[in-house]
């Protein structure tokens, strides 16, 4: 395999004695690991537990590296990079949204114990990008005429963002799409989904897919679930926190 560079990552050592392997933390599409999984909420109770985390800062996101090429960010690649952060001989893992779509396949690159994946849509969005249509919006043109661009270019738009480094994401990831057909984790995994998250619709599915699978549904939608406690605390108990 050629060496890929390593995404960066934040890490929190246990703050008691060891209990369990370190929790990888993945987060969505323009956030971020502190938006996602603020520290005071998910570090900090996870290191009192004795449990190392290590939050991913995936490219084109803050904390993350740019995008200049989407050669640097298709699946493959992205995961290779995300393996090459990760010194442990174990790790449970926590996606969320695009974090959860990528950490479906991370146990194939990475000796993942436990899984969850959150928020994750059986669907692969960016794949249906009008790319060239959210480019020209991104420079100036007029905004795209179909929904799903134009939802993308407006989260890679907003202030803040790198609209850029975010469409290479789009693109690199849209030229390996999601794919649950392709092969399901064999290792023991948790799905979250809020009960009025749109983008959850279907998870059933991918549940079936997957041996030793439960979902657990929360309140909330795409975003407050995440920020909800039932999510935190349904991932802690299956995590054995």
């Amino acid at each position: 395999m050629t060496r890929v560079s390593a995404l960066p990552t934040t890490v929190t050592p246990p703050a008691a004695a060891v209990t369990g392997p370190p929790v990888v933390l993945i987060h969505g599409f323009t956030t971020s690991g502190a938006v996602d999984f603020p520290a005071e909420r998910w570090a900090a109770p996870l290191a009192a537990a004795g449990r190392e985390t290590i939050v991913v800062h995936l490219p084109g996101h803050a904390g993350g590296p740019a995008v200049a090429s989407a050669d640097e960010v298709g699946t493959t690649r992205l995961l290779q990079r995300i393996a090459e952060a990760i010194t442990a001989p174990e790790v449970d893992v926590i996606g969320y949204s695009l974090g959860a779509r990528i950490a479906w396949d991370l146990a194939s690159v990475l000796p993942v114990r436990k899984l969850v994946l959150g928020g994750l849509s059986p669907m692969e969005p960016f794949a249906a990008v009008d790319l060239a249509a959210a480019r020209a919006a991104a420079a100036g043109g007029p905004q795209p005429t179909d929904m799903l661009t134009g939802m993308i270019i407006g989260m890679a738009t907003a202030p803040g963002q790198d609209a850029n480094s975010l469409l290479n994401l789009v693109e690199g990831l849209a030229s390996e799409p999601f794919n649950p057909a392709a092969g399901a984790p064999q290792v023991p995994t948790l799905f979250l989904a809020g009960d009025t998250d749109p983008m959850s619709q279907g998870v059933d599915h991918l549940v079936s897919l997957v041996p030793n699978a439960t979902l657990q549904r929360v309140p909330g939608d795409h975003v407050s679930a995440l920020a909800g406690e039932d999510l935190r605390a349904a991932a802690f108990t299956f995590l054995g926190v």
